[in-house]
């Protein structure tokens, strides 16, 4: 695989990818070659934005480097967008409009609509996770604010399998149209059946490597990698190798199709 000469911009050899793009189907992106973008409101961060409606998600992630002194002190979200960051190292302090919490690895913050959200690093470099997404209301039923770290939070057997787990960050109630999820495949375990379903997925490596089924295809992952899953994409995961698979993942929920 090609890469850059960590002296010079001049490659050391052919330019070549594991990078695969099908756009509003599905999406592989792994971290050579991702593209710094400039974001107002972000200083001495790097950002890159992997999945937007451009690629087919109703959603956008990014991943985000926050450098010494790093920032988004004008607010991300507020309005109509639901907001969340999950710290994949270093260490943060995030406000949802006036509340504040510290964030370590781990760490994660979702912001309803209507509240924004506030960063600031608090480390020589921090790593994280960043999503948005147009709220979809339910009469009656509303989000709130949700801070929490995983290590709190229970694993639960996937699918009644013991060596396949989830952790829910976010409650199960009709007031959230959307969830995150990690799921953690022990080496060796799989998903127990090919999923084929309506939900969207935006997901991010955490550790691991393994082969994930995307629309029938079969494609070596590992840590640091994202996958895009669209809407009917067919999609399962084998885990390979002596640690186990883990990523944290995107998925709408709690409403109905409209037409």
């Amino acid at each position: 695989m090609g890469y850059i000469n960590n002296n010079t911009g001049y490659p050391k050899d052919l330019l070549a990818s594991r990078a695969i793009i099908k756009r509003q189907n599905y999406a592989l992106i792994p971290p050579d070659g991702l593209v710094k973008n400039i974001i107002p409101g972000f200083d001495n961060c790097d950002i890159t934005i992997l999945s937007t409606p451009k690629l087919g998600a109703s959603f956008v992630d990014y991943l985000v480097t926050m450098h010494k002194d790093g920032n988004n002190l004008q607010g991300f979200g507020g309005k109509d967008l639901e907001v969340f960051v999950y710290v994949i190292q270093g260490e943060i302090t995030a406000k949802a409009d006036q509340q504040s919490f510290h964030l370590q690895t781990g760490g994660y913050l979702y912001c309803p609509c209507g509240v924004k959200l506030y960063l600031q690093n608090m480390t020589s470099s921090s790593r994280l996770f960043l999503y948005k997404r147009r709220y979809t209301p339910l009469d009656g039923h509303q989000a709130r604010i949700v801070s929490n770290h995983v290590i709190n939070l229970e694993n639960i057997h996937y699918e009644k399998m013991d060596n396949v787990f989830v952790q829910d960050l976010l409650p199960k109630e009709l007031g959230f149209d959307m969830n995150f999820h990690i799921l953690t495949f022990q080496p060796g375990a799989s998903h127990g059946y090919i999923e084929t379903h309506v939900q969207e997925h935006g997901a991010y490596l955490l550790s691991g490597e393994g082969m994930y089924l995307l629309d029938n295809e079969w494609i070596p992952v590992k840590k640091d990698d994202y996958i895009f899953m669209g809407a009917y994409a067919l999609q399962a995961c084998y885990a390979v190798g002596k640690e186990p698979l883990s990523y944290i993942y995107s998925k709408d929920c709690h409403r109905d199709v409209e037409i």
